[in-house]
């Protein structure tokens, strides 16, 4: 929405502060929406990785990441010596179903988090299109101030 100035006097200053204050949101809301973005990559992740430790048994044979796309053929001794990151920089050493455990709770941490991020992203939405009916109105109040403004000169 454009919400360019235009008949001077205060209300063209108000509509520029209108849409700076709607650009503000706008980039708000896109950082929320980014950072939605990347939690559901990492539930994705941990999605994958519950697969996987649910499939696997002793003595499967895997693919260890080394990093920069390398890895090394693995095998697996015992599955109920799983390590799972905790947060914090901290892992633990979990068996087969604690480890399972163990993400899911990280993949409930990361669906809360996401619904409170939805709330506030329709909390930004709320409060834009407030201030774009804002605009539109303060918009229509200058036309009609103009409009009276040609009357009276045409008048005279």
């Amino acid at each position: 929405m454009s919400l360019g100035g235009g008949g001077g006097g205060r209300g063209g200053g108000e509509l520029e502060e209108l849409a700076q204050e709607l650009e503000a949101i706008e980039q708000q809301r896109e950082a929320l929406e980014a950072e939605i973005q990347s939690l559901q990559t990492q539930q994705t992740t941990i999605d994958e990785a519950v697969e996987a430790v649910d499939k696997l048994n002793s003595g499967d044979s895997v693919q260890v990441p080394l990093g920069g796309g390398a890895y090394v053929p693995a095998e697996v001794t015992d599955i109920d010596e799983i390590v799972v990151e905790l947060g914090g920089g901290y892992a633990a050493e979990r068996d087969q179903d604690g480890a399972v455990d163990s993400l899911e709770s990280k993949k409930d941490t990361i669906d809360d988090r996401i619904d409170e991020l939805r709330e506030e992203v329709a909390e930004l939405e709320s409060e834009s299109d407030q201030l774009e009916q804002r605009a539109r109105q303060m918009q229509a109040q200058q036309m009609q101030q103009l409009q009276q403004q040609q009357q009276q000169q045409q008048d005279e």
